[in-house]
């Protein structure tokens, strides 16, 4: 018999019975964030498929127009939007919804509790390439009350308001990674069963490791204060780990320990990345693993945003390793505020 048993091991806890187990961790819900979390993890299952077969059914290469944003969307870009809208919208528990493909707020009309923050598709220069990519998404309790129109306040919240945040990697294997303000815990898909299984449990990012990420394509766009950080990592013979997709680069920085840089350039002085379905997300989940997430000056969950596609400098991952670079920019700080 013990022979048959080790042949037949057991496959893990998946992701509904993680949900469900956790559910009393949250006195003030009865279910519904617990729902909009399978509703996530479903569209991403649907994107997972579409993104896996996208060279033979023709759904690879450049859509062929802008977002909101100014950049040339892909297939993929508009499908993943799709998908994700329609299974939160589907699901009833969403009042709002915001997504880096869509200009304004997208009122589902539902009496739902929560509004969703979301980038469907991360990294869609590595869409064709064959690269790994992601779904960032961000959680909200609305504000307004139940049952009227979702308004601007119940979306521009700050992150530390958040009550979920994570997101889907699409590459060797895909992995859902969340936090709902108790740690962070990543599930592997194992598509022959459809299932997410618990792979990661209560992650800890490394406080310091030995490697950056960063586009050194706009080295010279950057500051003195930033250069002389890289020159620092150089000088230290620190690994450089740039993929181009913000989810994987943060994954393996999660996982590994590392910084990621995204500073502020001549070329876009308020940073590229936006805060409300980026960094809000990431932050949050960084913070529960023990890193570290600001813009240079300010926590990046503490920041108040005015705009749906707010953009913001950041610095984000091993805490010893941003609290390194905070360093190097007060000395810009302090010289802006002598001036």
């Amino acid at each position: 018999m013990k022979q048959v048993e080790e042949l037949v091991l057991p496959v893990g806890t998946a992701l509904d019975r993680f949900i469900s187990r956790h559910e009393e961790q949250f006195p003030f819900a009865t279910g519904e964030l617990s729902q909009l979390l399978r509703d996530i993890a479903l569209a991403g299952k649907i994107v997972n498929r579409e993104i896996n077969r996208a060279g033979l059914i023709g759904v690879a290469g450049a859509y062929g127009q802008q977002n909101v944003q100014g950049e040339e969307q892909q297939k993929l870009d508009v499908i993943a939007n799709i998908r994700f809208i329609r299974a939160l919208r589907n699901g009833g528990e969403v009042c709002g919804i915001i997504s880096e493909e869509e200009e304004d707020i997208i009122d589902t009309g539902s009496r739902g509790k929560y509004v969703v923050a979301i980038d469907p598709l991360d990294g869609s220069s590595n869409i064709d390439v064959n690269v790994s990519i992601g779904t960032v998404f961000s959680i909200y309790r609305r504000l307004s009350p139940v049952g009227s129109a979702v308004t601007m306040e119940d979306v521009l919240q700050p992150g530390y308001k958040q009550v979920a945040a994570g997101y889907i990697l699409y590459g060797s294997s895909t992995m859902l990674v969340y936090t709902t303000g108790y740690g962070v815990n990543a599930f592997t898909y194992e598509s022959s069963l459809g299932e997410f299984f618990l792979s990661h449990a209560d992650m800890q990012m490394p406080k310091s490791a030995q490697s950056y990420s960063i586009n050194e394509g706009n080295y010279r766009d950057f500051s003195p204060e930033i250069i002389e950080y890289l020159d620092y990592c150089k000088d230290q013979k620190y690994t450089a780990r740039y993929i181009g997709s913000l989810v994987a680069d943060f994954h393996r920085n999660l996982l590994k320990g590392g910084i990621y840089l995204y500073p502020e350039t001549k070329s876009s002085p308020t940073g590229k990345l936006r805060l409300m379905y980026e960094c809000n997300a990431l932050a949050f989940i960084a913070e529960q693993a023990g890193g570290k997430a600001t813009d240079g000056k300010r926590r990046i969950l503490d920041i108040m945003p005015t705009k749906l596609h707010q953009r913001c400098p950041l610095y984000i991952g091993s805490v010893d390793m941003v609290k390194q670079v905070e360093g190097c920019l007060a000395k810009k700080n302090e010289m802006a505020w002598q001036s």
